[in-house]
């Protein structure tokens, strides 16, 4: 069985937003989807969705209706994947889980014909997560007990992750050491760094268990041997020089992003302060009093030249002269 990272988070963040005060159980539950093998002896847990119950002493709940409407509409969005079983928050098997297991691996409503997988997850605050698989086999019981009577059989899993987790995990766990539980986002030049001082590192401790091994200091082991033969072989056989000089260019390249990234940044952090200082300063007041002095003197202007050309007007439209008087 091969479990992806993402559901187990999905299955922790259903514990911790899960209400108290709506049901007295101290544990939640929901389905798992994936996919199956052809053979059906492995699967591969990669979604999940919470179903509401409510569990007391007595019984014990299920909304069967917001469970068949979820499953449809999760297998419509992805239809390669498959109902596989159902999870919960807790390390504890009882009736109760038998009664929902049979409830997953009934014809109607379950897995069959094949074995509903029952995957338990602890979430106690201060612990390490622990979780448990298993599957189930009947138990020869009489008819009234059958519905909340099975054997659970523990089976082996497997945790799997991709390269975006890894570095998700890596990035979370650099903040347990922190006063402040806070880790900050590094750059592309620190993360080159730290993955080229991983890189070394491993290449250190594989050297000196081959050089341990080859003085008889350890035992050889191999299937360690095999491992890295064929991680070797995979190796592209390149000169130092031609690695050197990629690597360079690869430098280079990083360091153009970054620098315009860093460009960008601060001609968007100008911009935004030219327009701030525009309205702090006022900008729009101080046009319209310029256009308004502007107006005034214009008005002025006006009046100055309607008087001056009244006075033209009036000397050239027919005024009375006097008479001259004739030389002699």
């Amino acid at each position: 069985m091969n479990l992806l990272l993402q559901a187990v988070f999905s299955v922790l963040d259903h514990a911790i937003r899960r209400d108290i005060r709506d049901t007295q159980s101290t544990r939640v539950i929901g389905a798992l989807l994936g996919i199956r093998s052809e053979d059906g002896m492995e699967v591969e847990v990669r979604n999940c969705f919470a179903i509401p119950h409510t569990e007391t002493e007595d019984q014990v709940e299920v909304d069967v209706e917001y469970q068949k409407n979820m499953l449809a509409l999760q297998l419509k969005a992805n239809p390669r994947e498959v109902l596989l079983g159902w999870y919960t928050t807790s390390l504890e098997l009882n009736s109760f889980s038998a009664l929902i297991q049979n409830f997953f691996a009934s014809p109607e409503t379950g897995t069959f014909p094949h074995p509903a997988v029952h995957l338990t997850v602890s979430t106690e605050s201060g612990k390490e997560i622990d979780a448990k698989a298993y599957i189930s086999a009947p138990v020869g019981v009489n008819a009234e007990r059958a519905a909340e009577s099975c054997l659970f059989i523990p089976v082996p899993y497997e945790i799997r992750y991709g390269e975006a987790e890894k570095s998700g995990l890596e990035l979370i766990s650099g903040a347990k050491d922190s006063e402040s539980r806070a880790a900050p986002v590094v750059s592309d030049i620190e993360g080159l760094e730290r993955a080229v001082d991983q890189t070394l590192d491993l290449l250190e401790r594989v050297s000196e268990y081959v050089s341990s091994v080859l003085d008889e200091e350890k035992e050889p082991s191999n299937a360690l041997g095999q491992f890295l033969m064929n991680a070797l072989s995979l190796a592209p056989k390149v000169d130092p020089q031609d690695i050197e000089r990629d690597f360079n260019n690869h430098i280079q390249d990083v360091l153009v992003v970054s620098y315009l990234a860093n460009t960008i940044r601060t001609q968007i952090d100008l911009s935004q302060r030219l327009a701030t200082s525009t309205l702090t300063m006022g900008g729009s007041d101080a046009l319209a009093a310029t256009g308004g002095e502007g107006g005034e003197k214009g008005e002025r202007g006006g009046q100055r030249g309607g008087k001056r050309g009244g006075r033209a007007g009036g000397g050239r439209g027919g005024g009375q002269r006097e008479p001259r008087e004739p030389n002699e």
